[in-house]
């Protein structure tokens, strides 16, 4: 099984792509071109060099408005990274008077699906930042727009589930039937054999955006009461991967569930 500095290593290379503020109704507000890096140092095998770039011209060109340089060493408790490259993070405790954030990070072959949210220090819902990539010098697209209809039918597929107190994830089979009515309410019928996220919490917002993506998240989020937030990244007709970080009725991170799953054809 790889370590999680190993599935890190997945996401090497440069990306270029945008990110983009989302309304309530997940269209898009404004948008800044961005070519973000990830190089492997070839003298110290454990050191890779981050850079992030976003510029005001949509061809890149010229001077970036902001230049960002980090290099990782290690990985902070609050990031998990699954065998595929995919990763999620966020706060590790839901807190009074503390903003609370978190970003799923999802990669298939030369694309990667990234998407930001935040809730304010009141615990209410507050914005989406929606991040489209593409490897540098591939010819890879951008998914069409996810509808609530997109994901009707039958999946099957295998959790992965690493807990905050054990980094080895939890294989599971799973298998989860998603129903959409008339008015695009989504309702999710979920069976995992071992791996069972926690409650979702009541008032739940569902985003649906651009490049097969879609949100499901409480509209607020408290340390009185478990609850879960997730992503999820439609690739091509049958393939869904999903992302769900659940918390306790503490607040405090519990767990982060990977799901790869494919639909039922009759």
């Amino acid at each position: 099984m790889a370590d999680q500095w190993q599935n890190f290593l997945g996401n090497l290379g440069t990306w270029r792509g945008s990110f983009s503020g989302l309304g309530p109704d997940g269209q898009e507000q404004n948008s800044t071109p961005s070519i973000l890096s990830l190089i492997a140092d070839p003298a110290e095998e454990r050191l890779v060099h981050f850079r992030l770039r976003r510029f005001a011209d949509p061809a890149c060109s010229g001077e970036p408005v902001s230049d960002l340089q980090q290099d990782y060493r290690s990985l902070g408790r609050q990031v998990v990274f699954f065998e595929t490259g995919t990763f999620c993070k966020g706060s590790l405790q839901v807190a009074p008077g503390s903003n609370f954030g978190a970003e799923f990070g999802f990669i298939h072959g030369d694309r990667r699906h990234r998407l930001v949210q935040l809730h304010n220090d009141e615990g209410r819902f507050d914005k989406l930042v929606l991040i489209r990539e593409f490897r540098e010098g591939s010819d890879a697209r951008e998914e069409p727009s996810l509808i609530p209809s997109a994901l009707r039918g039958s999946w099957s597929g295998m959790a992965s589930t690493i807990s905050a107190d054990w980094p080895e994830p939890d294989l599971a089979t799973c298998l989860f039937n998603i129903d959409v009515s008339a008015g695009g309410a989504l309702t999710m019928e979920e069976s995992f054999s071992r791996a069972t996220p926690a409650a979702e919490g009541s008032d739940v917002r569902v985003t649906w955006m651009a490049d097969g993506g879609y949100h499901r998240t409480p509209e607020g989020v408290s340390h009185r009461e478990p609850f879960r937030i997730e992503a999820g990244w439609l690739v091509g007709e049958d393939r869904l991967e999903r992302l769900i970080r659940c918390y306790d009725r503490t607040g405090a991170w519990l767990s982060a569930t990977q799901i790869i799953a494919t639909r039922a054809r009759a």
